[in-house]
């Protein structure tokens, strides 16, 4: 595959990513996408086989984008595990609060729509999906040994109900169009990690 077929395919996703935030897989028309990426119309099926096989792909770009994104988060200098986890969560409220498509979670927005429509992007959301809770995993062992955190956390179990926590949290807010259910994740993760509510706000 040459470099200018993955640039043009790359540059298809990265088009396709808010439009697809903003309608939803099955409204988002092609058309659209490509004119938008300013790629000939028609030419769709030299980049992707189907438009299933274009939204694994867009699922696995855009976890592939979130995790280096948590990565550097849960990575910050001069700060423990508990903090860098914090940043996180906090930031997740942020971006899922407020109004447009920036930041918002593509896993929310597509799937209920596409796991019982496609197994390919069933497959990619819960592949990446799993990528995130292993990651938080990871920071809440760091949290543990550090003594930011308490020793008698499971460290997969936690990061798994409090990712499932702020995923529902997040449906939710589309719902209500409000940020209790956002506010409501916040509190019960403080509760779970044993942290005080100071600790909601990053330094």
């Amino acid at each position: 595959m040459s470099t200018e077929h993955v640039g043009v395919r790359q540059s298809i996703l990265d088009t396709a990513k808010p439009i697809i935030l903003g309608k939803g897989f099955a409204a988002a028309g092609l058309n659209e996408i490509l004119s938008a990426a300013n790629v000939p119309k028609g030419s769709f099926y030299h980049y992707f086989k189907s438009k299933e096989r274009f939204g694994e792909a867009l699922l696995d770009s855009y976890f592939s984008d979130y995790l280096e994104h948590l990565e550097t988060l849960l990575t910050r200098p001069g700060r423990n595990a508990a903090e860098r986890l914090m940043s996180y969560w906090q930031q997740w409220l942020e971006t899922q609060a407020c109004d447009g498509p920036d930041g918002k979670c593509l896993a929310v927005k597509l799937g209920g729509e596409v796991s019982d429509l496609s197994e390919p992007m069933r497959m990619a959301l819960h592949r990446g999906t799993n990528q995130i809770i292993e990651r938080l995993a990871r920071c809440i062992r760091e949290g543990i040994l550090d003594g930011s955190l308490p020793a008698s956390l499971d460290a997969r179990h936690t990061a798994q109900t409090l990712y499932e926590i702020w995923l529902g949290a997040t449906l939710l807010t589309k719902f209500r169009r409000d940020r209790s259910g956002l506010d409501g994740a916040m509190l019960a993760t403080l509760h779970w990690l044993q942290l005080p509510v100071s600790a909601a706000s990053p330094t």
